[in-house]
C-alpha cells in the first residue's frame, strides 16, 4: 500500500504545480489513464525477476514469464513459438550470471535484452568443481561455471532492480520518474529484508550447516553460513549412495540442521531426524508461489531460519 501512495503522491503534486484543486487528492481522468494504460510487454526469466519488474512498472508494462510452470527456469527449453514470442517483447530480462542455460542456443535482439547481474560481474561467485545430475522431467544437468541464484542476497537484487529501473526508463522515459518511485519503495523493502535475514540466523554463528543443493552460495556469503551442498531433491528419497555421503559428511562437518529448497518427503524428514538433523526449508523462489509474491516467501525463509534458531538453543 505504501508504494502505491508513494506512486500517487508523486502524481498529484505534478498536478498541483498546474492548478489541481486544493483540498483534493483525486487525479484527472487522463492522467490516471496514462498510469494505468499498457504501453509494453516485458519478458522475464525467473520469479525475483517478475516481482522486480511488476513492483517498478505494473500495471503499465504485461510482465510475461514464459517458464513459470517448469519445476527449475534455469532449465527450460523455449519452444520455437516462445522464442518468437520474446522476440517481439519490448525488452526482455534476464538474470545473468549463467543462470538462462538456454541462451546459447536461441537469437534474441541484443538491443532490447537486460543483462540484469552485468553491473555486479564482479560480486558473482564462480563454481570450480563440475556435478552432473538429472531431477524431473528436465533431465541431466550441470552445476558448473557461476552460482546464478544471485537474488538470494538482497543486496545483489536491489542492484539487478536497478538495472531493471534503468532499462524501463530508457525504453518509456515518459514514466521514468515513476519508475524511479518504485524503485525507492523496493530498494526500502529489500533493505528491511536482508536485515531481517541477517537477524534470522544470528544464531547459526559458526555451526555448520548441510545444504540440500548448490544453490545457496550467495545467501552463504552475505551472511557468513557455513556449510557443504549435497545434491538432493525434496521430492524423492535419498539412495543408499547418497545417505553414506551425508555420513561420510557430518563425520567432518557435524551438522544439526539441512536447508532444504522445498519440504522433503516425510520418509527423508524422519531418516534425517534419527541422524540428528532437523529440516530448514529457504525456497529460493524461481517460480510464482501458491500463496502470496516473492517478498511474502523470503520472508517466510527468514521466520522458518529464526524459528530453527529457537529449536535448536532449546536443544542445547
Amino acid at each position: 500500500m505504501r508504494l502505491t501512495k508513494r506512486a500517487i503522491g508523486f502524481g498529484c503534486g505534478m498536478v498541483l504545480l498546474v492548478g489541481c484543486g486544493a483540498g483534493t487528492s483525486e487525479k484527472p481522468a487522463a492522467e490516471k489513464a496514462a498510469e494505468t494504460t499498457e504501453i509494453g510487454t516485458v519478458e522475464v526469466s525467473n520469479e525475483p525477476l517478475a516481482w522486480t519488474v511488476r513492483r517498478i512498472a505494473a500495471p503499465l508494462v504485461e510482465v510475461r514469464f514464459r517458464a513459470a510452470d517448469v519445476p527449475d527456469p534455469a532449465y527450460w527449453k523455449p519452444s520455437a513459438d516462445d522464442v518468437l514470442g520474446m522476440q517481439q517483447a519490448d525488452l526482455i530480462v534476464l538474470n545473468g550470471a549463467s543462470y538462462e542455460s538456454w541462451l546459447k542456443d536461441v537469437s534474441l535482439p541484443t538491443s532490447r535484452v537486460v543483462d540484469t547481474s552485468a553491473a555486479v560481474a564482479d560480486r558473482l561467485i564462480r563454481i570450480e568443481d563440475v556435478v552432473t545430475h538429472s531431477h524431473g522431467p528436465e533431465g541431466e544437468h550441470e552445476h558448473t561455471g557461476t552460482a546464478f541464484t544471485t537474488w538470494l542476497d538482497p543486496t545483489l537484487l536491489a542492484e539487478q532492480a536497478r538495472a531493471v529501473r534503468t532499462a524501463l526508463g530508457l525504453r518509456w522515459p515518459e514514466h521514468d520518474a515513476l519508475f524511479a518511485d518504485r524503485l525507492a519503495a523496493l530498494e526500502t523493502d529489500l533493505e528491511a529484508l536482508d536485515a531481517e535475514l541477517e537477524a534470522s540466523v544470528a544464531w547459526v554463528g559458526d555451526r555448520p550447516l548441510v545444504f540440500s543443493h548448490p544453490v545457496y552460495q550467495y545467501l552463504q556469503r552475505r551472511y557468513g553460513l557455513a556449510g557443504d551442498s549435497v545434491h538432493w531433491e525434496p521430492d524423492a528419497v535419498p539412495d543408499d549412495a547418497q545417505w553414506r555421503e551425508l555420513a561420510h559428511l557430518q563425520d567432518h562437518h557435524p551438522a544439526r540442521w539441512m536447508v532444504w529448497e522445498a519440504e522433503p518427503l516425510p520418509a527423508t524428514r524422519e531418516a534425517l531426524a534419527e541422524r540428528g538433523l532437523g529440516v530448514i526449508v529457504v525456497s529460493p523462489c524461481a517460480t510464482p508461489p501458491a500463496e502470496g509474491d516473492f517478498l511474502d516467501v523470503m520472508r517466510a525463509n527468514a521466520a522458518r531460519l529464526r524459528e530453527a534458531g529457537v529449536v535448536d538453543a532449546g536443544a542445547e
